[in-house]
């Protein structure tokens, strides 16, 4: 395996540019990763190529940005190829979302800490992980916009206005042709 050294620098925000293609859509993480820098400070660098471009740290950027900093951390990765950087900017967010939480070990963690932990995007009102009731009730409009019965087609889907534990719903909306969803099976 090749030996890896990494070396920060700081580059001022405005040298910074962010990949115009970026596919994830990042402005619902600021304020938590902003609040993150504010508490512990800044400490996963913006890694960027050698012009400046940003590879992996989007949120990071708007995140200093939100807090007027002058100047962020990086890492300038001249180690890697033009397509080893399109899919690194890929990996880095897709392999965050293949870990899940152990809620019961979570739990714990957030019971001992003192800091509130809702600025960083966590609820702390319920237990992680387990449902609960909000209370919600909405308010039905006085005259409905749609009828039992309506259907709408939506791209290449049908949406129907009706009771979902009706089979005469499901043979309206297939066309009398899926009995897929109505089938009785045995519990698992």
């Amino acid at each position: 395996m090749r030996e890896y050294r990494v070396q920060i620098v700081y580059k001022a925000i405005d040298e910074l540019k962010s990949y115009k293609r970026n596919p994830r859509n990042n402005d619902g993480a600021v304020d938590a990763v902003a609040a993150s820098i504010k508490e512990f400070g800044f400490k996963v660098p913006i890694v960027i190529d050698t012009d400046g471009e940003i590879i992996a740290g989007h949120t990071r950027l708007k995140a200093a940005q939100k807090l007027g900093l002058a100047e962020v951390p990086c890492i300038i990765a001249d180690d890697l190829t033009p397509d080893q950087i399109k899919a690194f900017r890929l990996a880095d967010n897709k392999t965050a979302e293949l870990a899940e939480w152990d809620f019961e070990l979570l739990q714990l963690e957030l019971e001992d800490i003192k800091l509130d932990m809702s600025d960083f995007g966590f609820d702390t009102a319920t237990t992680p992980g387990e449902p609960y009731e909000d209370n919600y009730e909405p308010e039905p409009p006085a005259e409905p916009k749609t009828k039992p019965g309506e259907m709408f087609k939506l791209g290449k889907h049908y949406l129907l206005c009706g009771d979902a534990t009706s089979a005469a719903s499901y043979a309206r909306l297939t066309g009398g042709g899926c009995t897929r969803f109505t089938i009785d099976r045995p519990a698992v």
